[in-house]
């Protein structure tokens, strides 16, 4: 069963269908509730500011103008990261910004893992976490967006196959070369890289 659709619909469901109905005030609500994560998620492309003002801006347009005929994603923050993704990408495009999506340099990719050390047990713990977040800097974007998706958004297969508008075998595959580079520089065991990297997805949940 798609891990997309399965559950119950994200809190924001509710402002959405009242959004589709035309409420200015549902409207309001989810550009608030979203801005400050869809402007975070923009500046791990660019650090153009105005590129990802004028994306959020030409986002929240575009939904209010096509309301009517938009269906109800599972995850709406996951169908706004999407969204923003592509117009981002189609920016800088126009500005002759070379974007290719299949490959693994062509654009930019950019995050800092952070880690609540309050949870570590020990100082080797700490140190493996210190070399995993030295490691990620070094990878090709394509790696580095997966990683920041699965673990420090807790994203599922198929949401990350959606957003980055791969199929689910590239998904697998993109995230097993992260991997397989990431065992490369830390010389151990791809088991310990996923434990380290999961001390960043509780981090970012604590934080939330």
């Amino acid at each position: 069963m798609s891990e997309s659709i399965v559950g119950i619909y994200d809190d924001n469901v509710a402002t959405w269908l009242a959004f589709k109905e035309g409420s200015w005030d549902a409207y309001t609500q989810l550009y608030n509730n979203h801005f400050k994560v869809l402007n975070n998620y923009g500046y791990k492309f660019t650090r153009d500011v105005n590129i990802i003002e004028d994306a959020i801006h030409d986002l929240f347009i575009k939904l209010w103008t096509n309301r009517a005929t938009l269906g109800t994603p599972a995850s709406v923050k996951n169908y706004l990261y999407k969204s923003l993704r592509g117009i981002i990408f189609r920016k800088m495009q126009g500005q002759s910004r070379f974007v290719d999506l299949e490959s693994e340099t062509d654009y930019n990719f950019s995050f800092e893992i952070s880690f609540d050390h309050q949870i570590i047990a020990n100082e080797e713990e700490r140190e493996l976490q210190h070399k995993i977040k030295t490691v990620v800097k070094t990878l090709p974007a394509r790696q580095q967006e997966i990683i920041y998706l699965r673990f420090y958004e807790g994203l599922g297969y198929e949401e990350i196959s959606d957003i980055m508008e791969i199929n689910i075998n590239s998904t697998y595959k993109l995230l097993y070369k992260a991997f397989n580079n990431l065992q490369g520089a830390l010389k151990t065991s791809k088991l310990v890289i996923v434990i380290g990297l999961y001390g960043c997805l509780g981090t970012h949940i604590h934080a939330n």
